[in-house]
């Protein structure tokens, strides 16, 4: 990764020198800026823009070192000075103070050159609407100004737009700020991922990205570098078990990276994709069994973060890889599982709404009719089929509904000769 490029000389009426490491590291801590033109601020900045926490802070940034540390309100207590940096740095941690600053004259304190830092912190803290405008701002900070105008096109549905105005942010980062720079590329190859699918050009940007964050401490960062990296394999894979082998290695770094403490989010969605790409691998070899119960496991404590409260999207489709998991996995407690499945696919069946989701509705009742057939319920498990089947037709879902139709007639069949017997 390359280093940032050598400090301007103080200018303005901060007498500010740049640049400054601003948006490498997450608020509040990420955009506080570093007084001072010295040789010990200089390793500082230098260290922040390239996404490593300096092995030594200097007594007199020992405000910085807290807030880094997570101790932001001891940090805000050390900042007592009236100068605008620090009026500035106080305003990122205590952006309702006490003291409470004016916006504006926070802004023209600071100067034409970073003042619209004040903006960029409002906008992304959600105090200010919509992002401010770009000026004359140059490198980092022209850097973080597009990237806000990038997060308001999302907000408001651009993403191509959005893309756009990330590639500029990359773009004016690159020479001045690794750490930031890397960030950008990463959140414009992402989202291009969701746009044009997994492409050449796509996953070559994620590698990119991902072998210089790696060159840093933004754990967080590389964990959700990986998680979008091992998307964009897995969706290329498709039905290709072998494919699958680069996704599994990205998702198993994301778990190498954060904890379910640490970044409960991030961890939970590994651990689904992590488990729906060992499920799709098929069953060759005893050895496979630990594969199984790997995933199902995962999926059990992804869903103590996805509920159906606060994730219900998330939480249903964990909720049916978890039960399918369990109708098909190999296991001495076999009936247990299917009654947990079948338990599963209920609540799944009740939370959703067959007239605003009739696919998904459709295919939780016809996960519930199988694993209540493997029971040997067969009374609730062809009313549950039946439904699933003509839920399906009325929604256009043909090739789903003759498999269901099919498995209805499984069941017919194995009835008759039951009853036969």
């Amino acid at each position: 990764m390359p280093e940032p490029t050598a400090p301007t000389a103080p200018t303005g009426p901060t007498a500010l020198a740049r640049p400054q490491p601003v948006g490498v590291f997450p608020l509040p801590a990420g955009y506080l800026l570093v007084p001072g033109d010295d040789d010990e601020a200089v390793a500082v900045r230098r260290d922040l823009a390239a996404g490593r926490i300096p092995a030594v802070w200097p007594p007199r940034l020992r405000a910085l070192e807290l807030a880094h540390r997570g101790e932001l309100t001891a940090a805000a207590d050390l900042l007592v000075g009236d100068d605008p940096i620090d009026r500035y740095n106080r305003f990122v941690l205590r952006p309702a103070g006490p003291p409470v600053e004016d916006p504006a004259a926070l802004r023209a304190a600071l100067g034409p050159e970073i003042g619209v830092l004040v903006d960029v912190v409002r906008f992304s803290n959600g105090a200010l609407a919509e992002p401010p405008a770009l000026t004359d701002e140059t490198g980092e900070i022209a850097a973080l100004v597009h990237a806000t105008l990038a997060a308001a096109s999302m907000s408001g549905d651009a993403p191509q737009r959005a893309v756009g105005q990330l590639n500029q942010a990359h773009e004016a980062a690159a020479p001045v700020s690794p750490g930031l720079a890397a960030q950008l590329r990463s959140a414009a190859a992402d989202l291009r991922h969701g746009l044009e699918g997994p492409t050449d050009a796509v996953l070559a940007d994620l590698v990119a990205a991902g072998e210089a964050l790696d060159a840093t401490d933004l754990v967080l960062a590389r964990a959700e570098l990986r998680l979008s990296l091992g998307s964009a394999y897995q969706q290329r894979a498709g039905d290709d078990a072998e494919g699958l082998r680069p996704a599994i290695e990205q998702y198993l770094a994301v778990l190498r990276l954060v904890t379910l403490d640490s970044a409960p989010e991030v961890f939970a969605a590994a651990q689904v994709n992590l488990a729906t790409a060992y499920l799709a691998i098929p069953m060759t070899q005893t050895s496979d069994q630990l594969r199984i119960g790997v995933a199902i496991q995962g999926l059990r404590t992804a869903l103590t973060v996805y509920t159906q409260r606060t994730h219900p999207q998330r939480w249903a489709s964990a909720q049916l890889n978890l039960a399918n998991a369990l109708v098909y996995a190999p296991s001495q407690h076999r009936r247990e599982n299917l009654v947990e499945a079948a338990g599963r696919f209920s609540q799944v069946v009740a939370a959703r709404d067959e007239r605003t989701d009739p696919i998904g509705y459709a295919r939780a009742l016809a996960g519930q009719g199988n694993a209540l057939a493997h029971l040997g319920a067969l009374q609730p498990a062809v009313k549950a089929l039946t439904e699933a089947e003509d839920v399906f037709a009325r929604a256009g879902s043909t090739d789903e509904a003759g498999v269901v139709h099919a498995l209805l007639d499984e069941l017919a069949q194995w009835a008759t000769q039951a009853r036969a017997t």
